[in-house]
């Protein structure tokens, strides 16, 4: 089955203006995460975004990047207008993989698209156990609820997505959402195809436009709990973790 990993990205983040570019070890933290997805050798990797100096960045650092229009509301849409100028005809699945994830396990990239691969679902993606209290009443930290708990599947159904947590949902089945989607081409296609939804703008996730249009999201399992870059205190704390692992 052939697959293919867009990576969307872009300079104009509202919590840190120009994070792909910023560097750790020498190395922009986008082509770090390009160096995580080839490195998962699932296919081939691009990165998707609006910005010259990005794929400058991407190009001089051994990865390849397309240009896409500034127009686009969510990352889903940017890869999708990449893949329609990449113009591969046989891809079948196509995992979109967050620019700011540069800690992202390959062995939970794997296990994704294992799981994918084996029950021929519309779309997946990741999610890991919740490790620290203070993720529940985190915005920045998105949860999912899954219908059934890791213990009885391999690759339970989303419920829920949700950036709050409410006293009243209780703990059953909730995990750290990290941002990784693997769609089917033909669901690719339809989801954007969809209007934003009331649920997508409200909360600001575009997972629940899928939900919103019968689209069912299957959750893997990651041993890993990926910390995303979204603002300065994230971007020192990983800068520290990854200076010292190498």
């Amino acid at each position: 089955m052939k697959t293919i990993i867009i990576i969307p990205s872009r300079l104009s983040a509202t919590r840190l203006p120009g994070k792909p570019l910023l560097k750790i070890n020498g190395l922009s933290l986008i082509s770090h995460v390009v160096q995580k997805a080839k490195n998962a050798k699932i296919g081939e990797v691009f990165v998707a975004t609006e910005d010259q100096e990005i794929v400058e960045d991407v190009h001089k650092n051994g990865g390849s990047a397309i240009l896409t229009s500034n127009k686009h509301k969510t990352g889903t849409d940017r890869i999708h207008e990449a893949l329609k100028k990449i113009g591969k005809s046989d891809v079948e699945l196509v995992i979109n993989l967050q620019g700011d994830e540069p800690l992202i396990n390959i062995d939970d990239i794997k296990n994704l698209h294992n799981q994918m691969v084996k029950t021929k679902s519309e779309l997946g993606t990741l999610a890991s156990s919740i490790s620290d209290e203070k993720f529940y009443q985190n915005k920045d930290v998105v949860k999912v609820i899954t219908k059934e708990s890791f213990q009885n599947s391999d690759f339970p159904e989303a419920d829920k997505f949700m950036r709050l947590y409410k006293d009243d949902m209780g703990f059953k089945n909730i995990y750290h959402h990290l941002g990784i989607y693997c769609y089917r081409l033909e669901i690719l296609n339809n989801f954007v195809s969809y209007p934003q939804s009331k649920n997508e703008i409200k909360n600001r996730l575009e997972q629940c436009r899928a939900l919103d249009n019968n689209i069912k999201i299957r959750v893997a399992y990651a041993k890993s709990s990926s910390i995303g870059v979204d603002t300065e205190e994230d971007f020192v704390a990983i800068k520290k973790i990854m200076e010292y692992k190498s």
